[in-house]
């Protein structure tokens, strides 16, 4: 039964990331110029994150969301070498998926349409106001298009210094190399 779920959950999790790379390769690439009111931090500046690596996959219960972590080269650099504290210019991006069953396997859910795309940048001398030195920005797609979320970035900062012991990070790199 252990083997039945680690192939429903590894085959889910292509499904995804063939549907996400899909999706990149047949739409758009430009990002919409929206920022975050009350630290200014643009949709656009993370121009590109489709090409980020993978870091790690959350599925969030109480949201019934699949989520997709992934970190740009120098984030990825530091996860992959197990940095205690992130350098600057580390991104982390977390794309967040509606879910829906499988077609032709039923006991298994895959990714359906993004709800979500959010990110953190580190920065220390932009956001050293909190003591963490990351921005954080939330777009939340509502009727087919980006929005910014109208919650600001407290909400973020709360739910992260939950992980202050880990650079407020909640995931490392997992996998193997």
């Amino acid at each position: 039964m252990k083997n039945l779920t680690k192939i429903a959950l590894l085959s889910t999790l292509l499904v995804g990331v063939v549907y996400a790379s899909d999706l990149y390769l047949t739409t758009e690439r430009t990002l919409p110029k929206l920022q975050m009111a009350d630290n200014n931090l643009s949709f656009d500046l993370i121009e590109g994150y489709e090409d980020y690596k993978i870091v790690a996959t959350h599925f969030r219960t109480d949201k019934n969301e699949l989520r997709y972590i992934l970190a740009n080269p120098i984030g990825y650099n530091a996860l992959k070498e197990r940095a205690e504290v992130m350098p600057n210019g580390s991104k982390i991006v977390k794309i967040g998926w509606s879910v829906k069953k499988m077609k032709l396997f039923s006991s298994a859910l895959e990714a359906d349409k993004i709800q979500r795309v959010e990110y953190m940048v580190k920065d220390s001398t932009k956001f050293d106001a909190n003591g963490d030195n990351w921005g954080y920005a939330r777009f939340v797609k509502k009727e087919g298009k980006f929005e910014a979320w109208d919650k600001g970035t407290k909400g973020c900062i709360a739910c992260h210094s939950s992980a202050k012991g880990q650079d407020f990070l909640f995931t490392g790199l997992q996998g193997k190399f």
